[in-house]
C-alpha cells in the first residue's frame, strides 16, 4: 500500500456515510448558488475571507485531540467506575473478601473520580516517556495494552484487587478481590464507550461542511474507532499515534499525520483542550485552536507563550463556536443529525 494511501474504513453503523476508498477524500464544495432564504447564501458559503480567523492559506484538514477535547473522559469513566463497584457489592453471586467489601463500600462517587484521574495520569506518564525516550527494542504498547495494566496496578495499590503473581491464568482467580480479571478487563475497555460534550457532535456537522475533520489521538484506532461509533461523532478521516509507533508529543505524530492526509503543515490545524498538545503542534508547523474544557487544562502556564492561533473560552458554544470563527455559516435552526462526507481510517 502507498504510504499515502487512505483505505476506507468500518463506518458506525449510526453514521449515513459513504465508504471511500484511495487518497484523502475532496473537500467538501462550497456552494455558489443561494440555497437557503434564511441566509441568503449558500450553505456551504463561507463568510467573507477577512472575517476569517484563519487564512493564508485557509485550513484544509482540522486534527483533534480526542480525551478532554471531544469526550468527557472525567465523567464517563467515573460513572462507570461507581456503577460497576456498585454492581458488584451489590450481586448475590459476589465472593469479596470483607476488608475489600468494606473499603469498596465506603468510597464515594468523588474517590471513584480520585482513581479515575490516577488512571489518567498514568497515562500520559506512559504517553511522555514512550514521545521523548523512543526504544527500538521494545515492543510498542498499545493504550489500550496500558489501560489495562493500569488498571490493575492502581486497584492493587489501593486494595481492591488482591495481587495475582503466581502462573495461574488470571481469567480462573477468584480471590475475594472486588472484580475478577474478565470484570477488569471490560472496565479497562470504557475508554472505547466515553460520551461527547454536548457541543461536540453538532460542532462536527458544521465543521465536515467546509473542512476535513481528524482524529490525532494517542488512542489506538480500535479505541478510536469503537468510541466515534458509541459517541456518533462523524470525523471524516480516523487517524492515531499508533500508526507511527509513537505519542504525541513527539513530532513523528504531526508531522507523519499531516503527511498521511498530502498536506503541508500550514495547512494543518491541531485543535484541543491542552496547551501543551498545542504547543507541540505549533512547533511543527501546524496552526492551532484550544477550546476550553472543564478541568482539562494542565498547563495553564503557557497560555501566555501566545501561540494559539483562535480561542475558544468557556463561555462559548465549543465546536459550533470554533465553526463560526473559521467561517462556517453555522445555522442556528438546522437539524442535529446529517452525514459526515465519509469517514476513513487512515493507517
Amino acid at each position: 500500500m502507498a504510504e499515502n494511501t487512505v483505505p476506507a474504513a468500518r463506518v458506525p453503523a449510526s453514521l449515513d456515510a459513504t465508504y471511500i476508498d484511495g487518497s484523502p477524500t475532496p473537500l467538501p464544495k462550497r456552494d455558489s448558488i443561494a440555497t437557503n432564504e434564511r441566509t441568503r447564501i449558500g450553505a456551504l458559503t463561507p463568510i467573507k475571507s477577512s472575517e476569517m480567523a484563519l487564512k493564508d492559506p485557509q485550513p484544509r484538514c482540522l486534527f483533534f485531540d480526542v480525551f478532554g477535547t471531544c469526550v468527557d473522559w472525567r465523567k464517563s469513566v467515573t460513572d462507570e467506575l461507581w456503577a460497576q463497584a456498585r454492581e458488584a457489592l451489590n450481586s448475590p453471586s459476589s465472593s469479596i473478601a470483607s476488608r475489600i467489601r468494606f473499603l469498596a463500600s465506603d468510597m464515594t462517587y468523588e474517590e471513584w473520580g480520585e482513581l479515575a484521574q490516577e488512571w489518567r495520569n498514568g497515562y500520559l506518564k506512559f504517553t511522555r516517556e514512550v514521545a521523548s525516550n523512543p526504544d527500538p527494542s521494545k515492543p510498542y504498547v498499545t493504550i489500550d495494552e496500558h489501560h489495562l495494566e493500569s488498571l490493575r496496578s492502581i486497584l492493587t495499590h489501593r486494595g481492591l484487587v488482591f495481587p495475582r503473581t503466581d502462573g495461574t491464568p488470571a481469567e480462573l482467580v477468584h480471590d475475594g478481590s472486588l472484580w475478577d480479571e474478565h470484570q477488569i478487563q471490560h472496565l479497562s475497555m470504557v475508554w472505547h464507550r466515553l460520551d461527547p460534550w454536548p457541543d461536540t457532535c453538532r460542532g462536527f456537522l458544521e465543521l465536515n461542511r467546509l473542512f476535513w475533520t481528524a482524529t490525532l489521538s494517542n488512542g489506538n484506532l480500535t479505541l478510536l474507532k469503537d468510541m466515534c461509533e458509541h459517541a456518533k461523532m462523524e470525523f471524516s478521516h480516523i487517524l492515531s499515534a499508533e500508526s507511527f509507533k509513537s505519542y504525541k508529543p513527539s513530532p513523528k505524530v504531526y508531522l507523519g499525520a499531516a503527511e498521511k492526509m498530502g498536506l503541508k503543515p500550514e495547512e494543518c490545524v491541531m485543535v484541543a483542550a491542552h496547551l501543551d498538545d498545542l504547543k507541540a503542534a505549533k512547533s511543527n508547523g501546524f496552526r492551532t485552536i484550544y477550546v476550553e474544557r472543564p478541568l482539562e487544562e494542565r498547563r495553564p502556564e503557557l497560555k501566555a507563550e501566545g501561540f494559539v492561533d483562535v480561542w475558544v473560552g468557556a463561555d462559548e458554544d465549543g465546536f459550533i463556536s470554533a465553526a463560526e470563527k473559521l467561517g462556517v455559516q453555522v445555522l442556528k435552526g438546522r437539524r442535529r443529525s446529517g452525514s459526515a462526507p465519509g469517514m476513513v481510517e487512515t493507517t
